[in-house]
């Protein structure tokens, strides 16, 4: 009997040492996080094959603020739900009765049926526009446009970091023209010598005022220039100051000097002007009429080529207007952040992910409060990998040393171009997560959170995780 105790003990004791090392931090990554000076407690970690078992797993069930690889989470949640051919279509529509005189005046209101399209550009609102034109209308009383399809979703662009002028901090709304932003061109004037600033599009009542120092010699190094927006008596003025070479050639700042609702109005004017329309009274908000007719639409890029847009280049504004797309298909119009947050929730759970603990937020990951855990984003991660949608949604993320927020990383031979990852970063959380193909072939989903006060020390850490990981 006594050696059965023994026997069934060493049997335990051998399981149980087997399963710690399978869930903690592997030997040959042990000297790399140690090289961090981050305590352990602020780490999560979860390693598995893709579709298969776990590798290495460390606090995984913590919750942590994932930063922007919370858009992950919006990008898989859309898509599977959606579709990768979903479009977001805007369209300009007029009464059921309205006629267009020899003059091509038309009678009664344009209306716009705003789409939430986060990937409508200038360019996309002035074709749009001249295909007006060619339908042969250019006199309008004025334009009418509904906003409906969203809820109350504007945000203060200055509650986050206090930098209201910041183009990754722009307000979502249902008819958003170019993320909201305005660029900043700095041309140089080599005959001169000096930097002509120039607003791109000139809008109505904003003016550049400062100057850029014109510096000589090669250009070694980014231009140090800043451009800040300063609110005045109804107007805008972005005050530009700082140096650079000459010899960097043209370069481009992008900046917010209005609301989204603002913004949109002073474009529309800008180029339907430049094309030739005139507009009688003005542009309000309001509701398009059951009955009326379009005249002409807009389709946005594919969900699919969304999705890289969002996960490549981390674009904010985009993923929290694809969070409230998903809660309007969902649940009807007047989607808000939260309504929409918790939609999300159930497309995952329906997948069977683990989401106690999480808290979506606004789906862009800037936020403070925003939590995932490992372990339930790599199940997320295993899900989509499984799914028939995998190569649409692993096209979707930055290759390692090729594009995205990973182009200057992990660039030597034996990681460039093996690894699809998204990147996250705050001031006190960094994340990395995605999917890594060792040298044997096999795919290995990697999720690596750490919220702390020197978050940012983890990078090397992270690195020779997907080192570790391309060379299995």
């Amino acid at each position: 009997m006594n050696m059965l105790w023994r026997c069934a003990a060493a049997w335990l004791l051998a399981g149980f040492v087997s399963a710690s090392q399978a869930q903690g931090l592997p030997p040959e990554l042990q000297s790399a996080w140690k090289a961090t000076r981050l305590p352990d407690a602020a780490l999560s970690l979860e390693i598995r094959e893709a579709g298969g078992p776990v590798v290495a797993s460390l606090h995984s069930q913590v919750p942590r603020n994932p930063a922007s690889v919370m858009k992950l989470v919006t990008t898989w949640a859309a898509l599977s739900t959606l579709g990768p051919d979903f479009v977001w279509r805007t369209r300009f529509l007029a009464d059921a009765k309205a006629r267009l005189d020899a003059q091509g005046t038309l009678s009664g209101p344009l209306y716009i049926q705003a789409a939430g399209d986060p990937w409508f550009t200038l360019e996309d609102l002035w074709h749009t526009l001249r295909e007006l034109r060619v339908r042969g209308v250019k006199n309008v009383s004025e334009v009418v446009v509904d906003r409906r399809l969203f809820g109350d979703v504007a945000i203060d662009p200055g509650e986050f970091d206090a930098q209201p002028d910041r183009a990754y901090n722009a307000s979502p709304d249902a008819l958003l023209v170019g993320f909201g932003a305005t660029r900043v061109l700095f041309y140089p004037d080599r005959t001169a010598r000096q930097w002509i600033p120039i607003l791109d599009p000139p809008l109505r009542g904003v003016q550049v005022q400062g100057r850029v120092e014109w510096l000589n010699g090669a250009c070694k190094a980014r231009p140090v220039v800043t451009a800040q927006v300063m609110p005045q008596a109804g107007r805008a003025v972005v005050q530009v100051s700082g140096k650079a070479s000459g010899e960097c050639g043209e370069f481009s700042l992008y900046r917010l000097v209005g609301t989204p609702v603002a913004h949109f109005e002073s474009l529309f004017r800008l180029l339907w002007k430049e094309l030739g329309g005139t507009l009688a009274r003005g542009i309000r908000s309001g509701a398009v009429p059951g009955d009326a007719r379009e005249l002409v639409g807009h389709d946005s890029p594919t969900l699919a080529s969304t999705i890289g847009q969002i996960n490549k280049y981390s674009n904010n504004v985009m993923a929290r207007m694809t969070l409230l797309t998903l809660g309007t298909e969902l649940d009807g119009p007047g989607a808000t952040a939260t309504g929409s947050a918790r939609a999300v929730g159930q497309v995952l759970a329906g997948q069977g992910v683990d989401t106690a603990g999480w808290v979506l937020d606004n789906g862009s990951g800037l936020s403070r409060e925003a939590r995932v855990t490992a372990r339930g984003l790599a199940q997320m991660l295993d899900v989509a990998w499984r799914s028939p949608l995998m190569p649409e949604y692993v096209a979707s993320l930055a290759i390692s040393g090729v594009d995205g927020t990973v182009r200057r990383r992990l660039k030597d031979a034996q990681t460039r171009g093996q690894a699809h990852l998204k990147t996250g970063t705050l001031r006190d959380a960094r994340a990395l997560a995605g999917y890594v193909r060792g040298a044997s072939g096999k795919y290995y989903i990697l999720v690596s959170m750490v919220n702390d006060g020197q978050a940012a020390q983890v990078r090397a850490f992270d690195d020779a995780v997907v080192r570790w990981l391309a060379a299995r």
